[in-house]
């Protein structure tokens, strides 16, 4: 998830770089409002020239991780290759000495070692703390690093990487304006960003994180449906895949409850009631509903990780 984050915001930057400065407007103020779903190329372009990242440096296990980290970044530009890859042991410290802001992707399970590393709490005074972690608290991460760090929890999403992403970030003290308008300028940048109470975030997880595996299964059940009736494999994944985009950007642009959307298309007698009714008998319904509910309630104990 953090390659994902960072290659869309890496990519949402080469955009900004390649447009003239005539054209940027970096004294927006809209950065410090309630967040508001825009395009990801209008945020990146009205983020102030201070909120955007300008040094990247990823740390690694694996010489094996670092070279494919390598290949991905290179991929993505002059501003891929600004990215700083670190391997080996004692590399997270160092990376986080010398970085303003962190982000914090790794399993949940490891979140307590990494925190606690020789030198890591004098590393991390002072800095802005962004955690992607599953079922990690902020509270739990407090109790592993200086008071002086501000601690910020955000559930961003694969879709991130074409910046079609999703991400909660947990609520802000009202005196953090500098630290809104960079997290803004990182996760608008990728996608929609929406803040919510962090009581919410288990079901944020099920819903935004998991959420897209879920979505693809029912894409790939369509595509076997069109295969089964005839279609081209290829054709049949296409049709699918663009069905569901299209409903779904219908869903977000017009604000039209989804019910509304289905009625709109279910005509009398016609093909999509018999199909409904089909979805009924399979309780598909429930079942997607008691996924995230599954879901939600093993993302709250993904932090309970032995120390």
């Amino acid at each position: 998830m953090g390659v994902a984050v960072l290659s869309g915001v890496i990519d949402g930057l080469n955009t900004r770089n390649s447009m003239s400065t005539s054209q940027l407007n970096t004294d927006d103020a809209s950065g410090t409002s309630t967040p508001i779903d825009i395009s990801s190329s209008q945020a990146i372009m009205e983020a102030k020239e201070s909120c955007l990242p300008s040094k990247f440096l990823c740390t690694v296990n694996r010489s094996e991780s670092a070279k494919s980290l390598r290949k991905t970044f290179d991929l993505l530009g002059d501003a891929g290759k600004q990215v700083n890859i670190l391997q080996g042991g004692g590399v997270n410290v160092d990376a986080v000495r010398d970085s303003d802001v962190v982000l914090l992707c790794a399993k949940p399970q490891m979140a307590h070692t990494i925190l606690n590393e020789p030198g890591m709490q004098e590393a991390l005074a002072n800095k802005l703390l962004i955690s992607i972690l599953a079922g990690v608290t902020i509270t739990q991460i407090h109790s592993w690093v200086p008071k002086s760090t501000k601690v910020v929890r955000a559930m961003p999403n694969t879709p991130c990487k074409i910046r079609e992403g999703m991400t909660v970030v947990s609520a802000l003290p009202t005196d953090w304006v500098f630290e809104k308008e960079l997290i803004l300028a990182i996760f608008r940048s990728i996608g929609r960003c929406r803040f919510l109470e962090e009581k919410h975030f288990d079901a944020c997880t099920a819903l935004c994180g998991s959420g897209p595996a879920f979505a693809v299964t029912v894409l790939e059940a369509m595509a076997d449906g069109g295969v089964m009736m005839g279609l081209p494999r290829a054709e049949a994944v296409e049709l699918a895949a663009q069905s569901m985009q299209g409903i779904a950007r219908m869903v977000l642009e017009t604000g039209v409850h989804p019910a509304a959307l289905k009625d709109s298309v279910t005509t009398p007698g016609g093909c999509t009631i018999a199909g409904l009714l089909a979805l009924e008998d399979g309780k598909v319904r429930s079942t997607m509903a008691r996924t995230i509910q599954v879901a939600t309630s093993h993302a709250s104990g993904l932090g309970q990780a032995k120390k």
